[in-house]
């Protein structure tokens, strides 16, 4: 199969929970345990930092990966989900997994792989670790998907977790409170590995402390330290202080373990993370006059530090192109974005989108006039040949609605 062929199959055969949501979920460990044994334990031996939260977690887990590539180590990175190339998914020192690689694990493994039954985000896993073994990484990033426990990244022996923060997402898989949430996120913790939490929460400082104390794992939480000088960088969301306080954190623990990370090599990877990892979607700013501005923030307390920062930095009139997903409260997210800006309501180009017919709806419900497009590039085009120079286009609602915005433009 070429390459194309590849991912074809592998987008029509194996479930995958970012297009369909909840039927391509599992539970458990079971696959990924035995897709381990089939490529002889690709994770026994990666070193690794093992990186989950609610928000900010793939922001940490590039900024962590881009220093440590300024320190000289060779650097892995798994992340989820991808914007525009599969291939995102799977770094080694900013480079995506080679096209070739791709094939070639899927040829040999795609029989096994379909007798087991794997998830589309299991198989990536077993992919990614079988890569990072063959080209023998010093250390990889490893973002969780969703949730920790029972996430198929759950299966490394970290050098150190980090959780950045605990909010109300994926309820249904996760639990309806923040306790119960942070229980499934502590599930990265492991016995006697340091953990750093990134924001010390009332609801859930206490689940934290009390099962690092049962596996006898060092834990700090990086908003009780003495506040650090943060390096200028590329990531410039406001929202981006608590992750950078969290990363700063992260690497004084690694740096306590032994790990020779310097001050200069610290200042480096902030300032060229975007360039180190090919981060993209953070607050980003696509085009000036007018402005375009992109960010896959998605749940509310994403949502609102968007809104915040779009408070302060918006410029003549603001034009929002926006479109959610079916399992996220799509309402409750409308209501936060302000109500005299010019709305253009569409949906990402996945089956798990809201349709345009119910965010239409729901947004007449609510007073909010509006157009409608079926497709993001449509609305983009639409708002570019509306506006003026000086005013502001936002895009976002769903990392998906950004993802269709840099596949476009690309």
């Amino acid at each position: 199969m070429s390459y194309t062929e590849t991912l074809s199959y592998l987008f029509q055969q194996l479930p995958m929970y970012q297009r369909i949501g909840q039927a391509a979920y599992k539970a458990d460990l079971d696959g990924t345990n035995k897709l381990m044994k089939l490529l002889d334990h690709p994770q026994r031996g990666l070193k690794c930092v093992h990186v989950a939260g609610t928000n900010g977690k793939g922001s940490v887990s590039h900024l962590l990966c881009s220093v440590l590539q300024e320190a000289g180590f060779k650097t892995g990175l798994y992340t989820s989900p991808h914007l525009v190339d599969f291939r995102e998914r799977i770094r080694i020192n900013g480079q995506m997994i080679p096209e070739a690689d791709v094939i070639k694990f899927v040829a040999q493994y795609k029989d096994s792989c379909e007798e087991m039954g794997l998830s589309f985000f299991e198989w990536t896993v077993g992919l990614a670790f079988d890569h990072f073994r063959s080209y023998e990484v010093d250390v990889a990033v490893i973002e969780v998907g969703m949730g920790g426990r029972l996430d198929s990244t759950n299966v490394v022996q970290p050098e150190l977790s980090v959780i950045t923060n605990i909010g109300m997402d994926h309820t249904q898989f996760l639990g309806d409170t923040l306790d119960k949430i942070a229980k499934e996120k502590a599930g990265i913790i492991k016995r006697g590995k340091p953990v750093v939490i990134g924001r010390s929460q009332r609801e859930t400082e206490g689940v934290f402390r009390g099962i690092a104390l049962q596996l006898d794992s060092a834990i700090a939480f990086a908003d009780q330290q003495f506040p650090l000088d943060v390096p200028e960088s590329a990531l410039t969301g406001t929202y981006q202080t608590e992750n950078f306080q969290t990363v700063l954190i992260a690497i004084a623990e690694l740096k306590r373990l032994g790990w020779n990370i310097t001050e200069n090599q610290i200042e480096a990877g902030f300032k060229n993370v975007m360039t180190n990892t090919g981060l993209r979607g953070r607050w980003e700013t696509i085009q000036e006059e007018p402005r375009v501005i992109c960010d896959v923030g998605h749940n509310t307390e994403g949502i609102k530090h968007v809104v915040q920062q779009l408070s302060k930095e918006r410029k003549g009139r603001l034009h929002l192109i926006l479109g959610f997903v079916t399992d996220k409260d799509a309402k409750e997210l409308l209501s936060l974005f302000p109500k005299d800006a010019e709305y253009l309501l569409t949906a990402p180009s996945i089956p798990r989108a809201l349709s345009i017919t119910d965010l239409s709806e729901m947004a007449t419900e609510m007073g909010i006039k509006h157009d409608l497009f079926h497709q993001v590039r449509d609305a983009y085009s639409a708002a570019l040949k509306s506006t003026d120079p000086g005013d502001t286009i936002f895009v976002g609602g769903s990392t998906f609605v950004v993802a269709d915005l840099l596949a476009a433009i690309q």
